[in-house]
């Protein structure tokens, strides 16, 4: 479904005040930069209003679209645990994890750059193109653009970032290209890490100095009680984000999700997002409209 097919069912008067309310968000946005990571959760989560499961890719392809075609550097930053764990399942190769982080030796490492730059990044950069926007696929092995180091011995090639190099997305958003990052990162000699894709996309939002980091998940936003989706908070500051990580409010794959947001917003990015990527078009809806759909994090 194109995205300006879903005002199909409404009047013209609902479209005008649609279009009127987005104009100050589209001139105020155009020029800067938006990273958004694509979580795998995201990806294989079956999307509401009646959309079949495979429509969620196309969707949120619609968005990039139309977000670059109104002036917005796009930059995707993409994960892929559950890709990751079904390939091990049917090579019968049992994961193991520690505090939330997968150990990866050697050959599960194999395994993540095959699923993250080999598949997961593939479909991305192709629903891009079939929707008339470049984008180019990158490693964060490709021009140096994530060093890293090895976060412990026990987690095996599991990568802390210690630098990010923008220049090749900084030339990629020049020519008004989508780069779509895997992220893999390598040390000095070479040697391949598996970053965590959140905090991966808070660094490059903050190398970039990017107006937006825009976080897709399979949760409504950040829950103000912990376990309680109907507490979803429409804003918060990078104070009360830290206090709930501290009180045990923000939970699991949230941490560091919400440390990211916090770090970056800290760092100079204009606003963080948690958003719920299940929800058609969640990012028109979150940056061209007033009331928004799900939690911004600011200063």
């Amino acid at each position: 479904m194109d995205a300006v097919d879903g005002l199909a069912g409404l009047s013209a008067a609902d479209k005008t005040e649609i279009l009127v309310e987005a104009l100050p968000y589209i001139r105020r946005f155009r020029n800067t930069v938006a990273v958004v990571k694509y979580g795998g959760n995201a990806m294989t989560a079956s999307v509401g209003q009646g959309h079949a499961d495979g429509d969620a890719l196309a969707l949120f392809a619609e968005d990039i679209a139309l977000l670059r075609s109104v002036g917005m550097g796009m930059v995707v930053v993409h994960g892929g645990g559950p890709q990751i764990g079904d390939l091990m399942a049917r090579l019968g190769k049992v994961p193991e994890f520690v505090d939330g982080l997968r150990v990866t030796d050697a050959e599960t490492l194999d395994i993540a750059r095959m699923v993250l730059v080999g598949k997961v990044n593939r479909d991305i950069v192709s629903a891009l193109n079939l929707h008339d926007t470049p984008a180019v696929g990158v490693s964060g092995e490709d021009a140096g653009l994530l060093r890293a180091r090895a976060r412990s011995a026990e987690l095996g090639f599991v990568g802390d970032i210690d630098e990010v190099r923008p220049a090749i997305l900084e030339r990629l958003l020049n020519e008004e290209i989508v780069p779509v990052v895997a992220t893999i990162g390598a040390d000095d000699a070479g040697q391949a890490f598996n970053i965590n894709a959140d905090t991966a996309a808070g660094a490059i939002a903050t190398a970039l100095g990017a107006e937006k980091l825009v976080y897709l998940t399979d949760v409504e936003g950040l829950w103000g009680r912990a376990g309680d989706p109907g507490s979803v908070l429409s804003t918060a500051s990078v104070e009360q984000a830290e206090a709930m990580i501290e009180a045990g409010t923000v939970t699991a794959g949230m941490v560091p999700k919400i440390d990211s947001c916090v770090r970056a917003v800290r760092a100079g990015v204009g606003h963080a997002h948690i958003l719920d990527g299940r929800v058609p078009h969640v990012l028109l809806l979150e940056i061209f409209t007033n009331s928004g759909i799900g939690t911004m994090i600011s200063a």
